[in-house]
């Protein structure tokens, strides 16, 4: 991306050690002049690019360089001539850059594309010569990383080059990869800038860039952008950090020797493993002082154990929690269960009997090329599927649930700033959740979600019409948050004119549910959806009928009636009550009044049933709120043949509605198809006799 640079010196005091493989560091204005000036053999590769070509075949001993040259000296022709900022020639950005996905261990495609990223940008060359040159996906990758004009989108030029490169990632993630590397090698390059441009730079790196190579797990470029973002924004607190670590330089640092006290551990048991002291990078020594205060040497710094597999990570686990105290809170498995962005260890921390706390970190190699590289170290994720046309959408193994999330709502959002704004609160949310459909689904969401958000990533817009939800079997308030692995029953209104109610949006966590819920209440500024009702009383409708059973007491002329609080109906076992006045009450043998009536020492009248067929039920009925309820129970009643004596409707409490239904049934026989009637009017959950 354009690049505006400064003296290479800036901050290179706080630069992670991306070149682990003894290798001089490069010196990119000397080659970028070399490249520029010196004559170049048509038949091996240039000088220029002689410690990429290196890096690259460390990772990919096979790798066909021919491209790569010939990518160079496209790039070299079209760039000849321009300078950075700080007067180096331009091609040293695209070096740097490739070099710098080199040692991650990216694809010989991504480096071809990283070598031509600006040239589309910033020189004569089309996107359609490096079609013909390079092939579609080289193409598809250099559009991908290409600003799009400031001349046409104006201020909206950032937040649209943003959203044309996470769609161009939605297809290809490598996209996202050139970008971090290009917006790092921009960072170290940052000095020379005016301070209020550096501060703008480094906030859209904290947060936009920064979050982005957190979920891609490309930690390599991410520590390396939070300690360049640390010392702009914070110059103060970066150089407080620095003294700090600056001064523990100058001890003897225990890690050392807790190291190899490890190594003698693993060496007894005979696990083969490699033991690493990793120091912690600025913003971390700055987050562990803020919550630890005065700093010991275990601190700045955390013990790395690699091994070859993954059941060699617990035989480690077990050896150092046999042979040091462990410290039961610090421990998480991420090999068991891994983060969203790719990334597994095991995390521990042992007691020492110096009285020092070490933190550990068990994984093996693979999993540590991960851990640094991300997406990168996966190398070309189409290499064995069938490239789709280039009109379709590929479908990329390595494409998580925040991404397509992310897909999915700019879709909807209506302008540029709304566009930034949500991307930005998207990306803060670091932590995800995966909550299984009723349908046997998963649906990723960030943490702190809740149904509602559920419903709109399953749903889309049909979600307006969501009336409730059932998690883990259980009904609950659509606001109610979920946690990793519930599972969620969406259930939605069959009236298409249902919508939701105002206060969804105090509930909803994703920028998708967030954007449509927003949107459907601009459009219906009146609200047509299910929002709470004022209070009032309860509604009560009574039948002409009046009371009357078909019990018969074995108790010579007395008078029978039917318990309001268990309504029994034929064939109910039943048991009766003599009452004050000489009347007897049948109550359903299992009602609690008959153990009551017991218990303190009533005796019980038998009962029978008469042969006439007729009887009254009362039924309670639980649903959701929505227009039209009561109209659609009372006629799935009315189908049955089955009169309403009387009937009491309770004010909506959170959306839910309590009905009661005293029934006269033409027959016994038909409670049991009634009540299945009445469950299957939209919006009921349940009904039950009294």
């Amino acid at each position: 991306m354009s690049a505006e640079a400064t003296n290479p010196e800036a901050h290179a005091d706080m630069r992670p050690e991306l070149r682990r493989r003894g290798r001089s560091r490069l010196d990119l204005r000397r080659l970028g002049r070399a490249a520029l000036l010196g004559p170049t053999s048509r038949d091996r590769l240039p000088d220029a690019i002689g410690h990429v070509a290196e890096a690259h075949r460390a990772h990919h001993p096979d790798a066909d360089l021919s491209i790569l040259r010939k990518a160079y000296l496209l790039a070299e022709h079209s760039h000849r001539g321009q300078m950075r900022k700080s007067g180096e020639p331009y091609i040293t950005h695209p070096l740097a850059v490739t070099l710098i996905l080199a040692e991650l261990g990216a694809e010989t495609t991504t480096l071809t594309a990283s070598l031509l990223h600006d040239t589309v940008e910033d020189t004569d060359v089309t996107l359609e010569q490096v079609r013909e040159e390079f092939g579609d996906e080289v193409c598809f990758i250099v559009d991908g990383v290409t600003k799009v004009e400031k001349i046409d989108y104006g201020a909206a030029a950032e937040p649209e080059t943003f959203r044309k490169m996470l769609v161009a990632t939605g297809n290809d993630v490598r996209v996202m990869s050139i970008k971090l590397a290009d917006r790092l090698h921009n960072m170290r390059t940052l000095g020379v800038m005016r301070p209020e441009k550096q501060a703008r730079i480094a906030k859209v790196t904290r947060d936009v860039l920064i979050p982005l190579a957190e979920r891609l797990g490309v930690q390599a470029l991410k520590t390396e952008l939070e300690d360049l973002v640390f010392a702009i924004l914070h110059p103060e607190e970066y150089e407080y950090t620095r003294a700090l670590i600056a001064a523990h330089a100058g001890e003897n640092d225990p890690l050392g020797a807790i190291a190899e006290s490890v190594r003698a551990v693993l060496r007894d048991a005979g696990i083969a493993a490699e033991v690493q002291v990793r120091p912690r990078h600025f913003v971390s020594v700055h987050r562990i002082s803020r919550q630890r205060g005065e700093l010991r040497g275990p601190d700045f710094g955390r013990i790395l154990v690699l091994v070859a597999e993954n059941a060699d990570c617990y035989g480690v686990l077990g050896e150092l929690h046999t042979c040091f105290t462990p410290v039961v809170s610090e421990f998480k498995d991420f090999i068991a269960v891994p983060k969203f962005n790719l990334y597994q260890s095991l995390h521990t921390a042992v007691a020492v009997p110096e009285g020092y706390v070490a933190e550990v970190i068990v994984r093996t190699r693979q999993m540590h090329r991960v851990a640094e590289a991300g997406v990168v170290a996966l190398g070309n994720p189409y290499a064995t599927g069938e490239t789709a046309d280039c009109d379709e959408e590929r479908v990329d193994p390595t494409r998580p649930g925040w991404l397509s999330r992310l897909l999915d709502w700019q879709q909807s959002a209506p302008d540029p700033d709304t566009f930034w704004t949500v991307l930005r609160a998207e990306l803060a949310q670091d932590r995800e959740i995966t909550v299984f459909r009723a349908d046997g689904g998963t649906l990723g969401l960030p943490a702190g979600a809740s149904c509602i958000d559920a419903a709109y990533a399953q749903h889309g817009e049909a979600a307006h019409g969501c009336i409730g939800a059932r998690v883990n079997g259980r009904l609950t308030s659509l606001s109610s948050p979920l946690s990793d692995g519930d599972t969620v029953q969406l259930l939605l209104a069959q009236d298409a004119s249902s919508g939701p109610a105002a206060d969804w949006l105090e509930h909803a966590r994703t920028p998708a549910a967030r954007i449509a819920i927003g949107s459907w209440l601009q459009a219906h500024p009146d609200g047509a959806g299910p929002a709470a009702a004022a209070p009032r009383a309860p509604l009560s409708v009574v039948g002409a009928r009046g009371g009357g059973g078909n019990a018969v007491a074995d108790l010579p002329d007395a008078h029978v009636r039917l318990a309001g609080c268990c309504t029994p109906v034929p064939p109910d076992a039943v048991a009766g009550f003599v009452v004050r006045g000489g009347a007897v009450t049948v109550h359903r043998i299992h009602c609690p009044a008959v153990a009551q009536m017991r218990s303190v020492g009533r005796t019980s009248v038998a009962v029978h049933w008469r042969a006439t067929a007729d009887c009254r039920v009362t039924l309670l009925a639980e649903s959701f709120g929505r227009p039209h309820l009561l109209a659609d129970l009372t006629e799935a009643i009315a189908r049955l043949g089955v009169e309403v004596v009387s009937a009491t409707v309770e004010p909506p409490v959170e959306q839910r509605v309590h009905h009661s239904y005293t029934l006269q049934l033409p027959d016994a026989a038909v409670l049991p198809a009634l009540m299945r009637a009445m469950r299957d009017v939209p919006g009921v959950y349940d009904v039950s006799r009294a």
